[in-house]
């Protein structure tokens, strides 16, 4: 990150690709008190500009940025995705169930929407609809993309190779769930005003690519596995591992030299 005077402010700037810098303006703002603006929590500055302002070793740092058509547009659907709640009647999510069993187990014949064979797969029930309720379609979806995109990181995951396992392990799909859930908090998305500088540089990389929430995803299972794997973790400590998955996340998302997803330390870990 580098760090740019203007008029006795301080203007803090990612270094971005050259079709992303457009995005990001120069912010001309004078510093505030020191009760203004604390590292981590952001001061928003005028209407229409998203404005965040952080004081760090005595100085003030601020990013300001005005989103692109394409980001407004991306991140509007993106947000309509994670509004979309799992609906079992419905033929489409019934097909996208029946993907992700086809693609998790090629070989083997799904006997219907509601069988004993989802406990496989790791859903608490035989109806693993059931389980979608805390973050909606989307996380199929991430599970499908996973499954696709990565087969071999998935399967490796799904299967529990590799490492020190516990006696009582994380169910593999609810699991996925919950990283979904996960980053959708950490970020922030449905806010209002952007309240994390996290947010500002997913939104950069939303603009790259139009599936940087699915990788994120992807790259967010893999680090909760390893770090289940570190930490000799067993099923009642899924949380905390939950926890510092996304701590994890936050640092490398904040790292100067990401631009992309695929520029994380962790996107090394998928195969």
């Amino acid at each position: 990150m580098s760090v740019v005077r203007i008029q006795g402010s301080c203007v803090a700037i990612r270094t971005l690709s050259p079709s992303s810098s457009s995005s990001i303006n120069r912010c001309a703002h004078g510093h505030g008190s020191s009760d203004d603006a604390t590292y981590g929590t952001p001061t928003w500055i005028g209407k229409g500009l998203t404005c965040v302002c952080f004081k760090r070793k005595g100085t003030y740092e601020r990013i300001c940025m005005n989103l692109t058509p394409q980001q407004e547009e991306r991140l509007k659907r993106l947000k309509h995705r994670m509004k979309i709640y799992f609906d079992a009647s419905r033929p489409d999510h019934q097909e996208a169930l029946r993907a992700l069993w086809s693609a998790t187990y090629p070989d083997q014949e799904l006997h219907g929407l509601i069988s004993d064979q989802w406990k496989e797969m790791g859903w608490q029930g035989r109806d693993p609809s059931t389980d979608f309720r805390g973050a909606g379609f989307i996380s199929l979806e991430n599970l499908l993309f996973f499954a696709k995109t990565f087969s071999t990181s998935f399967q490796r995951l799904l299967k529990k190779q590799g490492g020190k396992r516990a006696a009582w392990e994380y169910p593999f799909a609810v699991a996925g769930v919950n990283v979904t859930f996960m980053i959708m908090q950490m970020l922030d998305l449905e806010a209002t005003k952007p309240r994390t500088f996290v947010r500002s540089v997913f939104l950069q990389m939303l603009s790259e690519n139009e599936w940087a929430f699915d990788l994120l995803y992807c790259v967010a299972f893999v680090v909760m596995d390893k770090q289940w794997l570190e930490r000799n973790a067993t099923y009642m400590e899924f949380n905390d591992v939950l926890k510092s998955t996304r701590a994890q996340l936050e640092r490398e998302l904040l790292m100067d030299d990401v631009l992309r997803i695929e520029d994380l330390p962790s996107y090394s870990l998928l195969s």
